[in-house]
Formats: C-alpha cells, structure tokens, sequence
C-alpha cells in the first residue's frame, strides 16, 4: 500500500526500530468506501442475528 501511495511510512531512528504507518492524503480517499463497507457489515449481522432470533 505504501508502494501505491496509500499510506505514508515513517521510519524512526530509534533502539528499539520505530516505524509508523498513517494513511495518506490519496488514501483517506478510501475512507468513504469503507464506512459504506461498515454499514453493510452492520446491517448484514442485524439480519443475521434477527434470522437466528426467529
């Protein structure tokens, strides 16, 4: 992901090696996209659950 400039890396020069991963400016682009993913994951384990609940 890095490689495709959705996230950024930054590297510490640290004992011990630190290194931090953030999403980039093209990466919170995705942002939109996964909470859609998230309320379908919602709403598919409420069917889920009301379906064992019946």
């Amino acid at each position: 992901m890095e490689r495709e400039g959705i996230v950024d890396r930054t590297v510490h020069p640290v004992i011990p090696p630190k290194v931090e991963y953030s999403l980039s400016e093209y990466g919170r682009t995705l942002i939109p996209v996964a909470e859609v993913m998230c309320a379908w994951g919602e709403n598919h384990n409420k069917r889920k659950y009301e379906e064992s609940a019946s």
